[in-house]
């Protein structure tokens, strides 16, 4: 079964009542794989145009396409206007307009052109026109409804997950300077040692040294009484 597709599209077309004059008109498509359905309203008068499979494939044929390429590149021209494109909405006669494009191949311009009579109820083909505009703008209108509470859903989390990664950083800085602190505390106390035994050493040099005099001049001391002794006997 085909994927059935639709679009709607606003065109400014030149109009013959006034030579530099545009009109408004609305090109809603119905695209099928080898097929497609148009149908155009100016608010006034509507137009319809139904490709048929044959005539696409024989449209294809002449361009060297496949259908259901004929078919997407008609589609991408019909259902979003191209920048680069020349649109035309051209009388035929009896009520009858040829609906006309152009595209770029290959460094050529060309033109494709498909005849749209005038439609057996405009009343009908307008109004179809309309409601499926409306329509699509509920539809749209209910997306961007939907995209905006997902919006504001993601905020909220973007700040809930901001407000802990600020937390976070807080308590980070807390940690590292309470670890600062107490090894900070350590490294005072390690210094305050180091400089009590640094003042301890003199002290001990010295009582070591004068103990050492003391014991030369005993020595001393006990030779010459031993000598006097001596001289004595």
């Amino acid at each position: 079964m085909d994927a059935i597709r639709h679009t709607c599209l606003k065109l400014e077309v030149p109009t013959n009542a006034q030579p530099d004059g545009r009109v408004s008109i609305f090109v809603k498509g119905t695209w099928y794989q080898h097929r497609f359905d148009l149908s155009i309203t100016d608010g006034l008068n509507a137009w319809t145009c139904h490709a048929t499979e044959d005539e696409v494939r024989l449209r294809a044929e002449q361009w060297d396409q496949e259908p259901s390429d004929y078919v997407s590149l008609a589609e991408r021209y019909l259902g979003f206007q191209q920048p680069d494109s020349v649109y035309g909405f051209a009388d035929v006669g009896n009520g009858d307009k040829r609906l006309s494009w152009t595209f770029n191949k290959e460094g050529m311009k060309l033109e494709w052109r498909w005849k749209c009579r005038q439609a057996s109820d405009n009343k009908t083909t307008t109004a179809g026109i309309l409601d499926f505009l409306m329509d699509a703008n509920i539809r749209l209108s209910e997306e961007v409804v939907r995209k905006t509470q997902s919006f504001e859903k993601l905020k909220v989390e973007s700040e809930k997950c901001l407000a802990q990664s600020e937390r976070i950083c807080e308590e980070k800085v807390e940690f590292e300077t309470a670890l600062y602190a107490k090894f900070l505390n350590v490294l005072n106390t390690k210094k305050a040692k180091l400089r009590e035994y640094r003042d301890q050493f003199p002290k001990q040099t010295t009582t070591s040294s004068k103990l050492k005099q003391d014991d030369e001049y005993s020595d001393k001391t006990e030779s010459f009484d031993d000598d006097s002794d001596a001289e004595k006997n």
